[in-house]
């Protein structure tokens, strides 16, 4: 078993509510990643409407749930057909295991090398968070609120601030 690096203690799961940047429904989404160079999306719906949409992210985050119940066919398909190199992680609910963290480290490490899938066996829910934090500045990474919408982050300093805080109460 992998170490755990960070666990979501139960008076954070509201402040994880609050979106980290503009939340947007898949039409303005698709507007505001025209011309992104690096775009990273964590969760299977989000994934699944950037590739249905002809956009390739620099690689996603997936666990083949959304909102808690295994996604269909169609959208399984589509994910596992992205990515020239794919890599599977133990990550627990409520946390960020030591291996996600450093899956994530390494993918924006070889941006320029390859397509990823980052495949989770557990939970992808907070992979977002070190997604911002360890991002170089030209990267957007968006992710999915359920029954909201979808959440764009630009990896810049506030944003990675915001992060950085509430790591720091995990």
């Amino acid at each position: 078993m992998d170490s755990i690096q960070y666990v979501l203690p139960d008076d954070l799961r509201d402040k994880l509510k609050e979106p980290l940047g503009p939340l947007v429904d898949e039409k303005e989404l698709l507007i505001l990643l025209e011309g992104e160079k690096y775009i990273v999306s964590v969760g299977d719906q989000v994934t699944y409407t950037l590739l249905k949409n002809n956009i390739e992210p620099v690689f996603c985050i997936v666990d083949f749930k959304i909102k808690r119940n295994r996604c269909s066919d169609e959208i399984k398909n589509t994910i596992q057909s992205f990515g020239k190199k794919m890599v599977t992680i133990e990550n627990p609910p409520r946390c960020i295991s030591s291996d996600l963290w450093d899956a994530i480290d390494s993918a924006y490490n070889n941006l320029e090398k390859y397509s990823l899938r980052i495949e989770i066996k557990g939970e992808e829910d907070l992979a977002a968070l070190p997604a911002i934090l360890l991002a170089p500045r030209d990267v957007t990474i968006i992710y999915g609120l359920p029954n909201r919408g979808v959440v764009v982050v630009k990896a810049i300093e506030e944003n990675k601030r915001k992060v950085k805080e509430i790591l720091d109460k995990m």
